[in-house]
C-alpha cells in the first residue's frame, strides 16, 4: 500500500481539526543557514541563523527540530528567474538528502519548497517592520526561511517536494509514523 506523504499545510487544509505539530523551514546559503518555525494557522516566525557546515550544520537541524517539536522540515530550493534549477540547487538538493535521512530516523518528512525571491520578500518586509540595517544583515537567512514558510503555507503545501531517503527501512519508518498521525486524525475528527 503506497502512503502519500501529506505535507502539515494540505493536511491542515484538507482536515480543519488537524492540530498537527510545527514545520521548520530551512534557507541554507554558503556561509549561512536561516531557520525559521511556523504552524500554518499562526504567521512563521524566524528562528536563527546557523553558521555551520556539512554534518555540524545538520545536527544544529534535527537539534532544533527536537527542541522545538517540529515534525517536519521545508527546505527552500533556489531556482533561477526562469524556474530553472541552478548550482545551488545541486548543493541543497545534496543536504536535504542527508538531512532526510536523520529527518527519516525520527519519522519526520522532509520538503523542498521553491524559493525563488524569498530573500528580496524577507528584505522588504524587515524594512517594513522597521529593522535597521545592521539587524537585517544579521537576520536576512531566518527572515528568508520565514518567507520560504510564508510561501509553503500559502500554496497549501502545493509544490512542495518530498525527498524520500534511499534506504527503505526509513521510508518504511516514515510511513508507519504517517499512518499513526492520520489515525490520530481521524479519532479527533470523529470524536
Amino acid at each position: 500500500m503506497a502512503v502519500l506523504f501529506l505535507p502539515n499545510a494540505l493536511r491542515r487544509k484538507n482536515n480543519p481539526n488537524f492540530r498537527g505539530g510545527f514545520s521548520l523551514g530551512v534557507d541554507l546559503g554558503d556561509a549561512r543557514t536561516g531557520v525559521a518555525i511556523g504552524k500554518g494557522f499562526s504567521s512563521p516566525r524566524p528562528h536563527s541563523v546557523l553558521e555551520f557546515k556539512g554534518q555540524k550544520l545538520e545536527m544544529r537541524i534535527v537539534e532544533i527540530a527536537e527542541r522545538e517539536e517540529i515534525d517536519e522540515f521545508i527546505i527552500g530550493l533556489p531556482r533561477s528567474f526562469d524556474g530553472k534549477e541552478t548550482a545551488q540547487s545541486n548543493k541543497v538538493r545534496s543536504i536535504a538528502g542527508r538531512l532526510a535521512i536523520r529527518a527519516a530516523e525520527r519519522g519526520w518528512p522532509v520538503y523542498l519548497q521553491d524559493e525563488n525571491g524569498t530573500s528580496i520578500d524577507a528584505l522588504d518586509f524587515m524594512i517594513n517592520i522597521g529593522i535597521k540595517k545592521q539587524g537585517r544583515q544579521r537576520q536576512i537567512d531566518a527572515y528568508s526561511a520565514m518567507m520560504v514558510l510564508e510561501r509553503y503555507f500559502s500554496s497549501n503545501g502545493d509544490g512542495a517536494q518530498l525527498v524520500l531517503p534511499k534506504q527503505p527501512e526509513l521510508q518504511q519508518k516514515l510511513q508507519k509514523k504517517i499512518l499513526r498521525d492520520e489515525d490520530i486524525l481521524e479519532e479527533d475528527f470523529f470524536n
